[in-house]
C-alpha cells in the first residue's frame, strides 16, 4: 500500500471533497435508508406510493403478497421514516414522507426513469 502524501494533487477538489462529506449522523441516516430499500418489495412499495396513498391491503394486491407480508414491509419502512400512515376512518392508508427521505427518493426514482422511460410519473 502506498503512503499517504502530505499535499494534495489538486488542493481545491480534495477542500470541495471534504466539505461534501458526510456527518457521521447524516452517514448512519443515509446508510439505513439505502439498506432498507436493498429489497425488492419494499422497492416496489416506494414505486407504488410514489403519487398514491394505498391501504396495506391494496398494496398487497398490487404486490400479490399476503397482507401480513406486507404489513412487515410497511413496518420497517415506517420505522425508517420512509412511509407515513394516515387513519381515514378504519381504514389506514400509507403515502411517502415529506422530508429528506422523500427527496432521496424523489431523486432516485427520476435516476431510474431515465433507465426505463415507460415508468416515468
Amino acid at each position: 500500500m502506498e503512503p499517504l502524501t502530505n499535499q494534495p494533487i489538486d488542493p481545491a477538489a480534495v477542500a470541495t471533497a471534504e466539505r461534501q462529506t458526510l456527518s457521521p449522523m447524516s452517514e448512519r441516516r443515509m446508510r439505513r435508508l439505502l439498506d432498507v430499500l436493498c429489497d425488492g418489495t419494499r422497492l416496489k412499495i416506494v414505486r407504488a406510493l410514489r403519487d398514491n396513498q394505498l391501504a396495506a391491503s391494496d398494496l398487497a394486491r398490487i404486490l400479490g403478497r399476503s397482507r401480513s407480508a406486507t404489513s412487515q414491509h410497511l413496518r420497517v419502512l415506517r420505522e425508517a421514516e420512509i412511509v407515513e400512515p394516515s387513519r381515514h376512518g378504519n381504514v389506514v392508508r400509507y403515502r411517502l414522507a415529506s422530508d429528506i427521505n422523500a427527496e432521496i427518493l424523489k431523486d432516485v426514482g427520476r435516476a431510474f426513469d431515465r433507465l426505463d422511460p415507460g415508468t416515468a410519473a
